[in-house]
């Protein structure tokens, strides 16, 4: 019989629903049921593509007795972190500060008053390399709870105490100069992994912000060590096996210090950021390589992620049925030479098993090699490469498909929405514009209401139960300022302000200027989270700082740069130190320093030359510059105000901290301009 996860909307609940377990999903009704029945609460966190938490499901809470004894000591609680991002993020901070590590699934015992007081993550069946069973972990603190009941609150009550002293040290008021990015890129050379790209050792995960920033950087500076890194690192990374080499798209991260081996989810938010890095990196080079990758993954989220409602779905597991029944990590990509000749022959065959690094030991496990494009000496025929490609994925295509987590989150659709439309604008694919502008159209439906607060996500055309937090105010005000920008259409910058409205009255701390990654009005948790690290995606604080800062060169607005600024005192303070999990605001940062740039295109929509100029304008690779484009006379954007054309010809306007350049009707001189 389902239990009460059956009416919920996160797939990852669902998973769950069929479960022995008595599962409540987050609520004041499970915290009251543990206080009436005086147990303690199990809260387990987790989300739809993670692995272990798949492993520790079929192991533990697919298990009768396992189930029956904690329906019988506990309120069991399930929380899909990708839902709920706030509670995850409190208690997670808990772990890491307690054990040291943290990971999915999370495993946290709570008190009814909703405080910590043991923690773990994967717990196994039966005792395992030092750790205890998971039926050994419950029958412990169930024990502590029934028989030393005064310790565990005096532990609970340390851990809340000890949370809320963990306020953030928020350094200056002020904006990174140039000594803190400098800083920040020496941070960086010394951490960087010049055979291989990338930052640290194993396991290596995607630097997206920390390109962003070293793009940026190289572009105002000139600094050539920047773009070695990011040109470098991305080349690695696409020939790679985190990269599909036959549909295109990342998976979430290298398990190795090569990028051979991935594990294999992928998510749309790495997918987003990825894609928008390598369009970019086209944009600075010309790169042949960049461009067919930003593309590919382009189309990887469209053809694959994207939903019957016009959004793009969370995630693909990196588990799938291997065709015997098992569900195996991988087994949708990996191939053997065995493999390879039943789909192309023998003599296609071994030119593909060359061509992509597939060997008879093979790169993964059981024989089967991860597809990478290892560095070749000659030249292979293009064409037949293609037809290789083409049959190999549509017998893909015949295996049995990973799972899809069918949830629409709306920071990570915020950062597709971006995503897309540059990519779209810069490769003449106006495809990818329309999708980026569905994307946008289901937002501002569904997920925003009469008063412009964000729902977090939905599923099949209805919005969940939870309130937008940071993240989704930030990145979806960053998708629909890019929108603005390659779409010339006003209302995505109008959008956008009302979004940035709740950030500063809902989000900042008027004292200090750091932000919060709930709103003062949301939920009360034992504590109010608060972090500017980025992680996998950009955190809130630091794709806040983006948004407005972008948002007042569009409308001159002194409240949001100085929100901007103010926001960014903690990127001084972290950047130095810490510049890997800080990119984004690094980024905000060089924007700040170069102005940002603000360009209006005046001209008529049609016309080949306001064409041509407003094109110019968005592969310029000045940090942060925002790009308006209107007919003469137009109110779409405040930028627009008062620019005529020059001599009836469409002309560019370009200003910086104040100043203005000399319109210009010709695309060479506005494109050495934005050049940086």
């Amino acid at each position: 019989m389902p239990n009460r996860l059956a009416h919920e909307t996160s797939p990852y609940l669902l998973q769950h629903a069929d479960n022995p377990v008595d599962w409540w999903p987050w609520s004041s009704e499970a915290f009251e049921e543990a206080r009436k029945r005086n147990v303690p609460v199990l809260l387990s966190v987790g989300y739809s593509s993670c692995h272990w938490c798949h492993v520790m499901a079929h192991e533990s809470f697919e298990d009768q007795e396992t189930a029956e004894y904690l329906n019988a000591h506990y309120v069991s609680v399930k929380v899909d972190r990708e839902e709920r991002p706030d509670v995850d993020a409190v208690y997670m901070e808990a772990v890491q500060a307690a054990t040291g590590q943290g990971g999915w699934p999370m495993t946290v015992f709570l008190t009814p008053d909703a405080e910590p007081f043991y923690f773990g993550t994967y717990f196994p069946p039966a005792p395992r390399q030092g750790m205890p069973s998971f039926r050994q972990v419950l029958q412990g603190v169930h024990q502590a709870w029934d028989e030393r009941r005064d310790e565990v609150a005096e532990v609970a009550g340390k851990i809340v105490r000890d949370l809320a002293g963990r306020e953030i040290s928020y350094g200056d008021a002020r904006t990174p100069g140039e000594e803190e990015l400098a800083q920040a890129l020496l941070g960086l050379t010394r951490e960087y992994d010049p055979q291989r790209g990338g930052f640290g050792g194993a396991p290596k995960f995607p630097p997206s912000m920390v390109l962003e920033f070293l793009l940026r950087h190289h572009a105002r500076t000139g600094a050539e060590g920047a773009l070695q890194m990011a040109r470098d690192t991305c080349e690695r990374m696409a020939r790679g096996g985190m990269y599909d080499q036959l549909g295109g798209g990342f998976a979430r991260y290298s398990v190795d210090r090569d990028w051979v081996v991935p594990h294999f989810e992928k998510m749309l938010y790495d997918n987003a950021l990825l894609c928008r890095v390598y369009a970019h990196l086209w944009r600075a080079t010309g790169s042949e390589l960049a461009r067919r990758v930003a593309l590919e993954t382009a189309d990887f989220m469209v053809r694959e992620l994207r939903t019957n409602e016009g959004g793009f779905a969370s995630a693909l597991d990196a588990d799938s049925d291997d065709g015997t029944g098992r569900h195996v990590e991988g087994a949708y990509y990996v191939w053997t030479p065995e493999q390879l000749r039943e789909v192309l022959g023998e003599r296609d065959a071994e030119l593909a098993a060359q061509y992509f690094g597939v060997t008879e030991e093979g790169t993964f496990e059981e024989g089967a090699s991860v597809l990478q494009l290892p560095v070749r000496d000659g030249l292979l025929d293009a064409e037949k490469i293609a037809s290789i490609r083409e049959r190999l994925l549509a017998a893909r295509a015949e295996r049995p498909a990973p799972g899809r987590d069918d949830k629409v989150v709306a920071a990570w659709n915020g950062l597709a929405i971006a995503a897309l439309a540059e990519t779209g604008a810069y490769f003449d694919r106006p495809d990818l514009v329309e999708a980026a502008v569905a994307a946008a159209d289901l937002l501002v439906r569904l997920h925003l209401d009469e008063q412009a607060r964000l729902t977090r996500t939905s599923k099949d055309g209805h919005a969940g139960a939870n309130a937008g937090v940071l993240e989704d105010y930030a990145d979806v005000a960053e998708g629909f300022l890019a929108l603005a920008s390659v779409t010339g259409e006003g209302v995505w910058l109008e959008f956008a302000g009302f979004l940035l409205d709740h950030v500063l009255a809902r989000f900042t701390d008027p004292e200090s200027g750091s932000l919060y990654d709930t709103a003062a009005d949301a939920e009360r948790l034992i504590r109010r989270p608060q972090d500017p690290t980025d992680n996998a995606a950009p955190s809130g604080w630091t794709a806040a700082a983006n948004a407005l800062l972008s948002y007042a060169a569009h409308t001159g607005s002194e409240p949001h740069r100085t929100a901007a600024e103010r926001a960014l005192g903690v990127v001084k303070a972290l950047g130095p130190r810490v510049p890997r999990f800080i990119g984004w605001g690094l980024a905000a940062a060089e924007a700040v320093l170069d102005g940002p740039r603000e360009v209006a295109v005046v001209g008529p929509a049609l016309d080949e030359g306001t064409r041509t100029l407003h094109r110019t304008a968005l592969l310029g690779t000045a940090p942060g510059a925002v790009v308006a484009v209107g007919a003469p006379g137009s109110d779409e954007f405040p930028l627009l105000a008062d620019r005529p054309l020059v001599g009836g010809e469409p002309a560019a306007y370009v200003c910086r901290n104040f100043t203005c350049d000399a319109p210009t009707t010709e695309p060479d001189r506005l494109s050495t301009v934005l050049s940086g």
